[in-house]
This record gives C-alpha cells, structure tokens and sequence, in this order.
C-alpha cells in the first residue's frame, strides 16, 4: 500500500475516532453495557435472521444489474455479496466492492471495468433510495435534526447528480464515445486503445439501464432489501422497549447509510453510532437509549454478514491476502 492510503486510512480512523467521541460523551460505558445486558437474545437472533432475506434480496437485484452482461443465478451472486460486504467492513478503500469485481471477473468471466460500472451504479441506486426513505419518512416523523438536514443537503446533489449523468450515457452511448475519442485523441497509440476499451467496457455496463424489466426489477429489489433491512432496525427497537414506528426507523437508515460518504473507518465505526444516535434523540429518545440502540444494531447488521463473508471467501479457495491482490488489480488497471 502506497504511503498516501496509509494515510488516507489514518484519517479514516481519526474520523471515527471523533465521532465515536461525539456520540458517547458523558455517558457512562457501564451504564450503556448494563443497558445492552438487559435484551432478549431471541430478538438479535431474530434481527440477524432476517439478514439472510436481505442477502437474497441484493443478490437478486445484482442479478438484474448484470442481466443485460450475463444471466448469473442467485446461489452463485449470494456468496459474492457477503464477501463484498465483509471486504468494506474490515478492509479500507472499499476493498470488499474490488474484491467482488475480481471475483466476478474470474468467475463468470465479467469484465473488470464493466463490474465496476454496475457496481457503482448500486451504489448509485442505494443513495437515491436512501434519499426517497428521508423524504418519505420525514412526511410522518417530527424532527428537527441539523444532522438529517445536513445529510440529505450534502447527498442529494452528489446521488441526484450520478443518476442523471448515468442515464444520459445510458440513453446515448454515442456522447461517451465521442468524448473519449476527443480526449484521447492527445493520448498516445497504446493509450488511446486502452480508453477506448474502457469506454467500451463502462457502456456495456451501463447496458441494463436501457432495459426497462432489468431497471425495474434492479430498482424493486433495491426498495426490497433496504426496507428489510430497516424492519431488523424496528425489531431491535423493540426489542430495546422504544416506542417508535417502522417511518423512525426509515428515516434512521436513510440518514446513516448516506452519512457513509463521510471518509471514516471501515464498517462506519463512530459516524454509525453518532448518526443513528442523532436520530433517534431528535425524535425524543433518551441519549443512553440511543447510544446502546446504536451499538447492538451495529453489530447485528455487521457481524453476520462479515462471517459469513469470510467463509464464502474460503470456500473460493482463497485467503485473506487476497483482498490485497484484488486493492493490486485494481492499481494495475486503473
């Protein structure tokens, strides 16, 4: 790793640091412990759980993202969604996210810049969506929250912005074309070949947006696994004794999941707790409540999805180091 990632990732964890900070001062670690001793573990198996559905569901929508590139069944996308999730939990820069388009390249044969493409263009997806849950959810909740004002100010040019951009390269193929051609017209031979390739390569991958059955079902599936994934919040809500309703519990997902634009540490440490945090004391709930809210689904949401992402990674016959490799690939390639 070159020394401007190692420092790229110190800030990551100075970042975390500041806002684990944030979120927990003046609370006291035994009380939030004591706190957190008190639930049911039926409800976190519960919570966890569900987190298999989730896993389907993305699975499901990857496969429609890819379905214009090439048809792979679930039970072979499954595997590489939990690896993919694992790699970002554990590892900086994303790794999981490059690691899974290696894996798609070696196993079915995607090519790395196409995979690439879909999958920012999930991430794309997952942004707007995250903006429709604070929109929708705030016509229900009361709050006041600088925090979700900011949040939602901040990403809703950038995911706006993407999706815009992505679908007139969609609808018109050309445009891109001849934009690379008339920037790498300065590029040497070897060089201007290789741009244009990849512009190649990005148009294939933005294949399935010209698709209406594949964008409608990668968009479907997309709403799915996120509102799945906000009923594990609403299940560990209660489960905490919160009197809150399933449009808190959107707006809480909404609003940390588009706080993960802030550089931190891998998994969200500390900007995860404060944003949720931030949440739910805008809606009434106490600061020990929320904090201890806020560790527990943390880590039903991250812990199962990362052994499971490690057994898969196994199971590939491959080892730890090799999402080093893929971080590599990605340098030889870009």
């Amino acid at each position: 790793m070159k020394i401007n990632k190692w420092l790229i990732a110190g800030f990551g964890l100075v970042v975390s640091a500041v806002f684990l900070w944030f979120a927990f001062r003046n609370l006291n670690p035994a009380a939030v412990w004591e706190h957190i001793r008190q639930i049911n573990i039926l409800w976190l198996l519960l919570a966890g759980s569900v987190y298999c559905i989730i896993v389907i569901l993305i699975s499901t929508r990857s496969q429609f993202m890819f379905r214009s590139i090439k048809l792979i069944p679930i039970r072979q996308l499954a595997p590489l969604i939990c690896i993919g999730y694992m790699g970002n939990n554990v590892y900086p820069f994303r790794g999981g996210d490059v690691l899974r388009i290696v894996l798609l390249q070696h196993n079915h044969q995607i090519p790395i810049a196409r995979g690439a493409m879909v999958v920012v263009l999930e991430r794309v997806f997952d942004g707007i969506i995250m903006l429709s849950f604070i929109v929708v959810s705030l016509l229900f909740v009361q709050t006041n929250s600088p925090e979700v004002q900011q949040v939602a100010q901040v990403a809703a040019p950038i995911f706006l912005s993407a999706i815009t951009v992505f679908f007139v390269l969609a609808a018109r193929p050309n445009l891109l074309r001849r934009l690379v051609s008339l920037l790498s017209s300065i590029l040497p031979g070897r060089l201007r070949q290789l741009a244009q390739s990849i512009s190649e390569e990005i148009i294939g991958g933005l294949e399935g947006l010209r698709s209406p059955a594949n964008l409608f079902g990668a968009i479907f599936f997309t709403y799915a696994s996120w509102m799945v994934e906000a009923s594990i919040y609403w299940i560990i809500s209660i489960a905490f004794g919160l009197n809150l309703g399933y449009p808190v519990m959107l707006l809480t997902l909404g609003v940390v999941n588009l706080a993960g634009l802030i550089p931190a540490s891998p998994g969200m440490v500390g900007v995860f707790e404060f944003f949720v945090g931030a949440v739910l004391m805008s809606v009434g709930v106490d600061k020990l409540h929320a904090q201890s809210f806020s560790v527990v689904i943390h880590l039903v949401i991250w812990l199962p999805v990362t052994i499971a992402g490690f057994i898969f990674l196994t199971r590939q016959g491959l080892s730890w180091s090799s999402i080093t490799r893929a971080r590599e690939l990605e340098q030889t390639t870009s």
